[in-house]
This record gives C-alpha cells, structure tokens and sequence, in this order.
C-alpha cells in the first residue's frame, strides 16, 4: 500500500508586486512621513485616517488598467454579496468621508492622510501593488488660494525631507486652459462637454509622450497617427495642420517669467471663456506664491504638465526632482516626478449629487525615499543597539538591569538572547546588529564592580587599517566601574 504523501510546504516569497520593508526601510519612511506630516500640522491640516477596504460603489472607477480584474483594484464579494476592495488611492475615501459627515466637518475641511494604496496593476521593476502615498486637501474650498497653499505647502514639505532649492520644482498648469486651447482648435464645446471626447484624449496621451517621442511624434500623433519601430500603428487624433499647430503652441507656451506665460496662454485661447478663466487662475497662483516668497525657482507655471488633466477640473500641479542620478546601467538621468495634485471639484458630487470644491496633492513616499537614497542623502548604515554581552547564565539579572540603565538614558540596548556558550557568535551578532558598542562583565569584573565597553565601530576600522595615533587617542576596549556606564557609553557614542 502507497504511502500518503506528506503535505506539500508553502514556498516562502512574496507574491509578485509586493515586497517586505525591514529595519532601516521602515524607520527611514517613518522619520520622512513624520516630518512632512508636521509641515501639513503647520498649516492647519488636520489627520485622518480611513478604512483600508472600501466598497466598490464608493471608490468609483478611476484607474487606467482596464485589463486587470475590477479595474485595477483587488475586490471581492462578503457575506452580502456586496463589492469590497482596498482602497487604491487615500482620494476616494476622502470624498467619502467629506460626503457621509458632512454636516459634521468644518467647511472647508482640511485633511492629511497618510498609508498604503494597492493597485491590482502588472507590476515591473519599480513597480508594485503595494506602496505609500502621502496626501493633503482642502475640501470645500472654490477659490484658487487653496491651491496655491498646497503648492507652497508641497515646496516646503520636499525642503523640510531634504530636497535643496534647486533640485526640485513644483510646476503649475490649468484644465481650464487646456480646454480653451482645445476649444480654439475647434476640439471642445462648453455647452456639450461628450463632444470630441475621443479625440481630447488622444491630445492628451500624445501631449504627455513629448519627452519620448518628441515634437515629430507627438505631431504625427495629432494628426493621422504613429507608425513605431516595429510597424505598429497608433490612431491619431486626426486634427488638421491649423489645429495641431495651436496644440503645439500650447506645449511650447512657456516663457522666462509666470506672467509672459500667462500672456502666450492668453493669445492661445483666444475668446474661449473657459481658458481665459484659467489663465486667470494661473497668474493669481503666480501672484499670491510670489507674495510670500515663492519665486520660479521653487514653483512656476508650466503649461507642459498635462498628468491627470482628464481627472482634474481645475489647476494641477506636479513636483520634479531636477538633479541627475545614476541608473542602473550608469547613465545619468534625472528622477522625475515624486508629487502631483490639483483641483478635483467633480469628485464629492458623485455621492451628494451638488459640486463641491476640493484640491490636493499625493505625493508618493517610496519614489521620494528612492530618489534621497539615490543621492546619497538616506540609506546609510543605522546604528543598531547597544549590546549586552551574556557571560554567565546565572546572572541574566544583572545583565538585564544594564539595559534597563542604558534605556532608562534613552540610549537603544539589548541583553544578547541567544545561546551565550560561544562569545564569538555573540560578537558576531552584534556586527550583524550594527550595533556600535558591546558591554561585557565577566566573574572577574563583577567582583570588581567594574564592565568592560568594546568599541564596535572603532574596532572594524582598526581591523581595517587605522592609523595609530587613532587607535591610541580612543582604545577600542575600555574598563570603567559599573556606576560610569551610562555616561561612558553616552560618551562613546557620541
């Protein structure tokens, strides 16, 4: 008789798009999203955090990936029969909340919101179906101060995590004046928005291929279409030579200051009401920054950002990181967008069925933290704890109330755990723990109330090669009485 087959194990990895954060990951994006949230803290937002499944009704269908189950979210039926899913932006939820405890909140109200997304999405390098986003809004709010506030909120936000003046810029634009550009090329009509849907988001996609494709490209792709490399053919809008020419004086609208910008875009739109109105929008953003001191250096009006301008309503604005980074190839290149935002009016409304005013910005935790590490302004080695060496089983006690002592300073320790019989392998830990210091009493230093402190730090480097008079200023072995501990070790590691 066969032998019944032993049940097969479970393969420990991470399923494809996720990934496991440990020590220096989490505490890095910890300290990053403490510091952003005491910049929002600052200008009078309040936190909020949401349910991390919400129901599909509620989220909507905002996403791209179409080919993926749900719409790109991970969803599922409960007892109920009712569509659940993780939420797959902090945005959704908001307008929600802002819709079910309305009369509850302040208006406006102002919110930051911090956590994971997920996005049943095919994931690539770089890619996943998990990651942090980071997010600030005003609901409630019609006038254009609100966006401007998060424009300078987000300047100050990416300076306070370490991003200089000069390695970033936060570039504006509006809706509004995208569609007055599209109705002078003939493309929109105010009075029956369905018009020419397809085609305006044929501009778009093509608008925001300009960096890959070029000025070629993206002309063949307002025109007949594109045909690649490999032969394939992308539909184009089908604009004639008059209309794709002021599509593309749009995209090439910018000029040296906000306001010489706003007098192209102005020229651009012609006698359309809607762009005009943008453009208003765009210099009293440019007027109220230059106020309190942010100059084109740090936010300017760029009419090429074009991201989201299917979902936004209003002005948008997007944060680049403007310093080169070496890929993985070696080539330099810059980083790119980490925050976007703008005006989203339309949202809320799909639960109160009344418009109501609401601007924002994400921005996106792990590309930041990516970029810093890239520099080399993150990523760093951490120190691990203090180590408490075992050297006798019998007085675990004594060794324990070491790292109360040293705790009890604020100093970070640990008593060794493991099988104590062999020092080598406590040692060993203790370098796999970074640790910076062991602390080590054996009988003959318990009977002279003393402890012997092991500089760890300064041992590594004297084992690769530091000077002698280094070595002679700071031994990398110390004895001192057992009472000196804490502040000898405070002295040590500073």
């Amino acid at each position: 008789m066969a032998k019944d087959k032993s049940p097969r194990r479970p393969r420990a990895e991470t399923p494809k798009g996720f990934r496991d954060y440990f020590g220096t990951d989490v505490t890095e994006r910890k300290d990053m999203l403490h510091a952003i949230a005491e910049v929002y803290h600052r200008y009078g937002f309040d936190p909020l955090e949401t349910s991390a499944v919400e129901t599909v009704e509620a989220l909507g269908k905002f996403l791209p990936d179409v080919d993926r189950p749900n719409e790109g979210v991970f969803g599922w039926q409960d007892e109920d029969d009712q569509w659940l899913a993780l939420r797959y932006d902090l945005t959704a939820p908001l307008a929600r909340v802002a819709a079910q405890f309305r009369n509850d909140l302040p208006s406006p109200y102002r919110r930051y919101a911090m956590g994971p997304v997920w996005r049943n999405e095919k994931p690539g390098p770089g890619r996943f179906r998990q990651f942090y986003q980071c997010d600030a809004d005003t609901v409630g709010a019609p006038s254009v101060a609100a966006d401007a506030e998060i424009c300078a909120m987000l300047s100050d936000s990416l300076e306070t995590v370490g991003i200089p003046r000069g390695d970033y810029i936060v570039r504006v634009n509006n809706r509004k004046v995208l569609n007055g550009v599209m109705e002078a090329a003939g493309l929109y009509d105010a009075a029956d928005q369905s018009r020419f849907v397809e085609e305006r988001g044929i501009v778009l996609r093509a608008i925001d291929k300009l960096d890959r494709l070029g000025e070629a490209g993206v002309r063949a792709l307002l025109g007949e279409g594109r045909k690649d490399a490999s032969g394939d053919v992308t539909k184009g809008a089908g604009l004639a030579t008059e209309q794709a020419e002021i599509v593309m004086g749009f995209m090439a609208a910018k000029r040296a200051t906000g306001g010489e910008t706003a007098l192209r875009l102005r020229e651009l739109v012609g006698t359309s009401a809607t762009g005009l109105e943008g453009v208003q929008e765009l210099e009293t953003i440019a007027e109220i920054l230059d106020r309190q001191g942010y100059a084109a250096d740090r936010i300017e009006v760029d009419p090429s950002v074009v991201r989201g301008l299917g979902y936004y309503t209003g002005p948008v604005f997007e944060a680049e990181l403007t310093f080169e980074i070496l890929d993985e190839k070696g080539a330099k290149r810059q980083f790119g967008s980490v925050a976007g935002g703008g005006r989203y009016d339309d949202l809320v409304k799909r639960f109160t069925g009344q418009a109501v005013p609401a601007t924002g910005v994400s921005i996106g935790v792990d590309r930041l933290l990516a970029a810093l590490r890239a520099k080399g302004r993150m990523g760093g080695d951490a120190a691990g704890p203090v180590i408490v060496t075992v050297m006798d089983r019998d007085r675990m006690a004594d060794y324990m109330g070491m790292a109360a002592d040293l705790r009890n300073a604020g100093i970070r320790a640990e008593v060794y755990l493991g099988n104590p019989k062999n020092f080598g392998n406590q040692l060993k830990y203790a370098d796999k723990r970074a640790s910076p210091i062991a602390v080590i009493q054996g009988g003959d230093e318990c009977a002279k109330g003393t402890v012997v402190l092991k500089d760890l730090i300064l041992g590594a480097r004297i084992a690769e090669g530091a000077s002698l008079e280094e070595w002679k200023a700071r031994p990398a072995q110390v004895e001192i009485p057992r009472g000196d501990l804490v502040a000898e070790v405070r002295k040590m590691l500073g």
